[in-house]
């Protein structure tokens, strides 16, 4: 390959933006920091974790909209 860099890789891996490590537990170390900030943000190590949590409360809420909505027309 032309311009290889030394690396296998094809697609040069970034940087891991900068958080916070906790030594607390994941759900104390997710409301110390802010539930959203966490989620959205990476602000500490269980960022992953809280967007997950985040994914089920906007697919539980958009569940029961459109389960209401069936019911209602």
């Amino acid at each position: 390959m032309s311009g290889d860099s030394g690396s296998n890789e094809r697609i040069q891996r970034r940087d891991a933006p900068y958080f916070e490590e906790s030594d607390s537990g994941m759900v104390s170390s997710i409301l110390e920091d802010g539930f959203l900030n966490v989620a959205l943000d990476d602000s500490n190590q269980y960022g992953p974790h809280a967007m997950i949590i985040l994914l089920g409360i906007v697919a539980t809420a958009t569940g029961l909209l459109l389960g209401i909505a069936m019911i209602l027309v």
